[in-house]
C-alpha cells in the first residue's frame, strides 16, 4: 500500500460466473477520482489499464456475511471485490468513502458556484417531475402515429424510428422514477420542503479538505457500524450528490465519462442470493474439492411446547391477505429504492417484512399443479396432438392459482437444505398400467395420487428443484427454477431462468417447457403482478411444439393478464399452427383450430382449484417450509411485523453461521432429493427408476 493519496495493492474482482474472481492489481487515484485496475503490477506500470470505477456518485457496499467482500456502485453498475481478509478490506473501504466524500463535494460546490449558491426547492423536482411526464407522453402520442405508418404500405421504413422512440420512452420513464427517489431521499425529514444548502465553490478542490467532508467524516465516525451490501453505506454528503464536472480534477482527459470494465458480463453475471451467505461459504455445487456434508437425516423431532395452532396459519379460509398500500410505507419504500439503480440485481436487497407472502417460494410452486386432473389427464389421450394440446391446456392452467391476491406479495426465500412436500388425492384416477404402481417417494401416498417435492438445492444463485409424479398414470415431472430480480423503475423484474420436463412412461415422450417472467408494478404505490415474455413447449419425440407469450400491459393500453398461444405440427408435416388460444391468464382463454372451430379452452374464474394436502406442522421433519417458517407466518398473520422481522431474522443468522462452520471445515452442502446433471436438476429417484 502507498499513501491515502495514490493507494495500490491487489485485490481480486468477481469477473462472471464461469471466471468467478480473478487478481487484478487496483490503483486508487484520490486527485482524479478513479479506482483504476489492471491485470499486474508490470501492466499497470506500461499504463495498460484493465478498467476503471469513476468513483464520484458512488455507493461502497460490504456484505456482513463475509469479511472480506466488497462493492461499489455506480454508472448504474455493481462491481464486486474481494480482499485478503477483513483488515485489507477496511484500508481499502476507508480510502474509498473518503475519495468518494471528496469529490462529491467538489462536485456540489462546483454547481454553487454556477448557482450563486442558491437553494433548491423542492418544487424544482415537482416541475421537473411534471416537465418530464409531459414529454412522456408527447412521445407515446408521436410513437402511437409512427407504429400506424409502419403497419401501411411501405411503412418500413419507419420501423427503426419506431424502435428509437421505445428506447426513447423507456429512459424517460426510468427518469420519472429516478427523479422521484431522488426527491424522497435527498430530504426525507425536512418539512419546508427545502433541499440542503448547495454550498459555494469558494475552497480549492486540491488544498486542505473543506468543513462539508469534515463534518461528513465526524458523522460517519458517529456511525461507524457498517451496513450490509443489500443497504449501502453513503454519507450525508452523498445523499445529496449533484453530478456536475469538476474542473479542477487532474489529468481529466482520463476520466472517463462512465466506469467501464473489460468484459461486458462483468457485473451482470455476479450471482447475489438475498440473505446469502458468503459466495464461498453457501452451496456452491461445482468446481472446488471439498468435502462432502450430507444432512443428517431428519428425523421428525418434537415442536417447542405451544399454544399456537400452526396448521391454522395455513388454513384457505377464502380471504385474501390485507392490501398493501406503499403510499402508507413510503419511509420503508423510500429507503428501499434509495439503495437501487436501474437494473440492478436485487436478489441481494432485503426487502420489508411487511410485503412478504405468507408462505415459501417452494409452496408456491406446488401451486403449478392446483388442477392435477389437467395435468394427469395428459397420460390418457390418444394422439400426438391431443397429448400435446393438453400439455398446452395444463400449462396455461398453471399460473393462476398461485396468486392468491390481486396485490403483488414475495413469498419467502428458501434456505438451503429446505423442502417442501404436499398432494392431491385424486379418487377418478385408475390404474392405466397391468402392474402396480410403485410406492411414491412420498411413503404415505397411494399410487393414485399426484406427490409434489421440492427442495432448495442452491442459495448461491438461488435454485429451487421440485418434482411431481403419479404412478397410476405413469406422468412425471421434473422442473428448477433459478430466479434472478432487477429493478426496472417502476417495477421490479423476476426472471425464472429453467425448465420442467413432463415425461410419460407409456409413451416415451417428453415435453419440455420454459417459464415466464413475472413483474411487480406500480411499487411506489399499490403493486399489482403480471407475466409477461415468450415461452416454448416441445416434444423431440414427436417434433410437435408450442409456442406462449405472455403479453405485459402496454403503458398506454388497459388490458392486462394477456397471453397467445400457438401449436405447432412437426415441422415435415406443414408449417402452419393447428390451434391458437387467445385470452387471459388469470381469466377466459378461447382456442380457434385451423378447421374454424372456436371452443373455450380454459376459463380459470370458474374452475375450482384442488386444495393441497399438507402433513401437520408437528409431524414434519425440520427442514421442511411450514415448519422452518411457521414463527414468521405467525408474525405476518397477526400483523406482528416485529415477531415476523425477528422470527425471519433468527431463521437466516442460523443458516449463516452453519454455511461459516462448513466453510471452516471445508465440507460441501449435499442435497437430499436432486443432484444436478449439467444445466439440470434431477430427481435421485424417479418414477422410470422404480417401475
Amino acid at each position: 500500500f502507498t499513501s491515502t493519496r495514490e493507494m495500490e495493492g491487489a485485490l481480486s474482482k468477481w469477473t462472471n460466473v464461469m471466471k468467478g474472481w480473478q487478481y487484478r492489481w487496483f490503483v486508487l487515484d484520490d486527485s482524479a477520482g478513479l479506482f483504476s485496475y489492471y491485470t499486474s503490477r508490470e501492466k499497470m506500470r506500461r499504463g495498460v489499464r484493465r478498467g476503471c470505477v469513476r468513483l464520484r456518485g458512488a455507493l461502497v457496499g460490504i456484505d456482513d456475511e463475509d469479511d472480506s467482500t466488497f462493492t461499489i456502485t455506480v454508472d448504474n453498475k455493481t462491481f464486486h471485490f474481494q480482499a485478503k481478509d477483513s483488515e485489507e478490506r477496511e484500508r481499502w473501504i476507508r480510502a474509498l468513502e473518503d475519495t468518494v466524500v471528496r469529490h462529491n463535494m467538489i462536485a456540489r460546490r462546483g454547481v454553487g458556484g454556477r448557482q450563486g449558491g442558491g437553494n433548491v426547492k423542492m418544487e424544482d423536482f415537482e416541475r421537473k417531475l411534471a416537465e418530464t411526464d409531459c414529454y412522456l407522453q408527447l412521445l407515446i402520442s408521436q410513437n402511437t402515429e409512427l407504429e400506424q405508418q409502419v403497419d401501411k404500405e411501405g411503412g418500413e421504413v419507419y420501423q427503426p424510428l419506431v424502435e428509437r422512440v421505445n428506447s426513447m420512452v423507456e429512459t424517460v420513464k426510468h427518469a420519472i422514477v429516478l427523479l422521484q427517489i431522488a426527491k424522497n431521499a435527498s430530504c426525507p425529514e425536512e418539512e419546508d420542503g427545502q433541499l440542503a444548502q448547495v454550498h459555494d465553490g469558494s475552497r480549492n478542490s486540491e488544498g486542505v479538505e473543506g468543513e462539508g467532508v469534515e463534518e461528513a467524516k465526524e458523522t460517519r465516525a458517529a456511525t461507524s457500524s457498517r451496513s450490509s451490501l443489500s443497504s449501502p453505506r453513503r454519507s450525508p454528503a452523498m445523499m445529496r450528490t449533484v453530478v456536475a464536472k469538476s474542473a479542477s480534477l487532474k489529468n481529466p482527459s482520463t476520466i472517463p465519462a462512465v466506469s467501464y470494465s473489460s468484459s461486458d458480463d462483468d457485473e451482470d453475471d455476479f450471482f447475489d442470493a438475498q440473505d446469502d451467505v458468503a459466495s464461498k461459504a453457501g452451496s456452491d455445487f461445482g468446481g472446488a474439492a471439498h468435502r462432502t456434508v450430507t444432512p443428517t437425516p431428519s428425523l421428525v423431532s418434537p415442536l417447542t411446547p405451544s399454544d399456537v395452532d400452526w396448521d391454522a396459519l395455513y388454513e384457505e379460509d377464502g380471504v385474501e391477505e390485507g392490501d398493501l398500500d406503499m403510499k402508507n410505507q413510503g419511509s420503508v419504500i423510500t429507503h428501499l429504492l434509495s439503495q437501487v439503480r436501474i437494473g440492478m440485481d436485487l436478489t441481494k436487497i432485503v426487502l420489508p417484512t411487511f410485503i412478504l407472502e405468507r408462505r415459501s417460494l417452494l409452496e408456491m410452486y406446488a401451486d403449478f399443479f392446483a388442477h392435477p386432473d389437467i395435468f394427469t389427464d395428459i397420460a390418457i389421450k390418444q394422439s400426438q396432438e391431443e397429448r400435446m394440446v393438453q400439455v398446452l391446456r395444463w400449462y396455461l392452467s398453471s399460473f393462476s392459482a398461485s396468486r392468491k391476491s390481486t396485490i403483488a406479495k414475495k413469498p419467502y426465500n428458501p434456505i438451503i437444505g429446505e423442502m417442501f412436500r404436499c398432494w392431491w388425492s385424486l379418487p377418478s384416477v385408475t390404474n392405466t398400467s397391468p402392474t402396480t404402481p410403485p410406492t411414491p417417494p412420498i411413503p404415505w401416498c397411494g399410487g393414485t395420487d399426484l406427490v409434489f417435492l421440492a427442495e432448495q438445492v442452491s442459495h448461491h444463485p438461488p435454485i429451487s428443484a421440485f418434482y411431481v409424479e403419479c404412478g397410476a398414470r405413469q406422468i412425471s415431472f421434473t422442473g428448477h427454477i433459478y430466479t434472478k430480480s432487477a429493478f426496472l423503475g417502476m417495477s421490479v423484474a423476476v426472471h425464472n431462468i429453467g425448465e420442467g420436463r413432463v415425461s410419460l412412461l407409456g409413451t416415451g415422450e417428453d415435453y419440455v417447457v420454459t417459464f415466464p417472467s413475472a413483474y411487480g408494478r406500480s411499487i411506489l404505490t399499490t403493486p399489482w403482478v403480471e407475466l409477461g415474455g415468450k415461452c416454448d413447449i416441445s416434444c423431440p419425440q414427436t417434433g410437435y411444439r408450442a409456442e406462449v407469450e405472455f403479453k405485459c400491459k402496454q403503458f398506454w393500453g388497459t388490458e392486462q393478464n394477456k397471453v397467445v398461444a400457438e401449436v405447432f405440427p412437426p415441422v415435415g408435416v406443414s408449417k402452419k399452427s393447428l390451434l391458437k388460444v387467445e385470452g387471459e391468464w388469470n381469466g377466459k382463454m378461447v382456442a380457434k383450430w385451423t378447421s374454424g372451430k372456436t371452443e373455450t379452452f380454459l376459463d380459470m374464474s370458474s374452475m375450482p382449484v384442488f386444495p393441497k394436502n399438507v402433513k401437520s406442522v408437528a409431524e414434519q421433519e425440520k427442514f421442511e417450509s411450514r415448519r422452518l417458517w411457521r414463527e414468521v407466518t405467525q408474525g405476518l398473520k397477526f400483523n406482528n411485523i416485529e415477531q415476523a422481522t425477528n422470527a425471519k431474522c433468527g431463521l437466516e443468522q442460523k443458516q449463516r453461521e452453519e454455511a461459516k462452520e462448513r466453510k471452516e471445515k471445508g465440507e460441501k452442502w449435499d442435497n437430499k432429493m436432486f443432484l444436478p446433471i449439467g444445466e439440470n436438476w434431477h430427481f435421485k429417484e424417479p418414477l422410470g427408476n422404480r417401475i
